[in-house]
Formats: structure tokens, sequence, C-alpha cells
């Protein structure tokens, strides 16, 4: 098993950059495809990247492609979410979800198919 655990976050004015970070506890963090979603007030939750196990298949929603960079440190047991950019419309609270799987190149972009979840940070844009 992982427990992911969240850092990083915050607000931001419009244009700045956030980097929201996960580090997963367990000795088999390689095992997992990681993904990172966010849901905001009214809205359903979606997965805006997501990463293969060994980080070379790589995901992203349309609005955030070319502003957004996930990656993953297998030997430090984290993912991390580059943020540029930023919009307010990227307002959201974002969480990280870890998936096991036997399949390194897949990544993984709907919530049910993730089976363990971060405890989710608040991210603030002002215009």
């Amino acid at each position: 098993q992982v427990q992911p655990v969240q850092s990083g976050g915050g607000s931001v004015q419009s244009g700045g950059p956030l980097r929201p970070s996960c580090a997963a506890s367990g000795r088999v963090f390689n095992m997992y495809a990681m993904g990172w979603f966010r849901q905001a007030p009214g809205k359903e939750r979606e997965c805006v990247a997501a990463i293969s196990r060994n980080g070379g298949n790589t995901y992203y929603t349309n609005t955030v492609t070319g502003r957004f960079t996930i990656s993953r440190d297998n030997a430090k047991n984290t993912v991390n979410l580059q943020m540029n950019s930023l919009k307010p419309e990227d307002t959201a609270v974002y969480y990280c979800a870890a998936r096991a799987t036997t399949s390194v190149n897949n990544s993984f972009l709907q919530g049910k198919e993730y089976n363990y979840w971060g405890q989710g940070t608040q991210v603030t844009v002002s215009s």
C-alpha cells in the first residue's frame, strides 16, 4: 500500500506558478501509476494530469496542456505538478492519487481507477 501525503498549493495571482507535491509512503512506489485531479465548487472532479509507473507516459487535460507538467521521482517516492501561467479557472482543490498496476507504461484518467488518495490541497488563483 501507499499513502499519498500532499504539500504545496496555496494562493497566487493570475499568471503565477505553484508546485504542489505528493509524497507516498511504502517501499513499492514504482508499482503505482499516479494522477493529479481537481474539483472546483459545483463541478465534477477531473483528471488534470497522469503519469505512468516509469514516468514515460504522461497525460494532460486540454485546458492545462503547455502550462502544467507532471513528474515523478521513484527514488524519493514523490510526484509533483508544476503549474505555470495559472488562471482563475484553475482554482480548485487538487488531489494526488495512486493506482497499483502491473502496466509500466499506462497512465489512468478516471478517478474510479485509483485506489489511494491524498488529503487534497486548495489552489486559489486571483485575477
